[in-house]
């Protein structure tokens, strides 16, 4: 069955993602690594791919990235602005 997405984002967590990982200062092979040390295998360029809503997030990968930025799973979908 084909999968469906609505617009161009393939994600809707990418944006804060980005947010959050500046925020700590925390370049995007270091997030790529500190997933690693939970072993989630997401590469730099994956992780830039993450953040440009050019590719989509696993449950693992969400899990991950809530537990490396530290902060809960919703606030990951949390839209500033909106």
């Amino acid at each position: 069955m084909a999968r469906i997405i609505d617009g161009q984002a393939m994600n809707l967590v990418g944006s804060r993602v980005r947010t959050l990982r500046m925020e700590r200062k925390m370049s995007q092979q270091t997030l790529s690594d500190r997933l690693e040390t939970l072993a989630i295998y997401v590469c730099r360029g994956s992780i830039s791919r993450i953040e440009d809503k050019r590719r989509t997030v696993t449950d693992i990968e969400l899990y991950g990235l809530a537990k490396v930025l530290q902060v809960p799973i919703e606030s990951l979908f949390e839209f500033p602005d909106a």
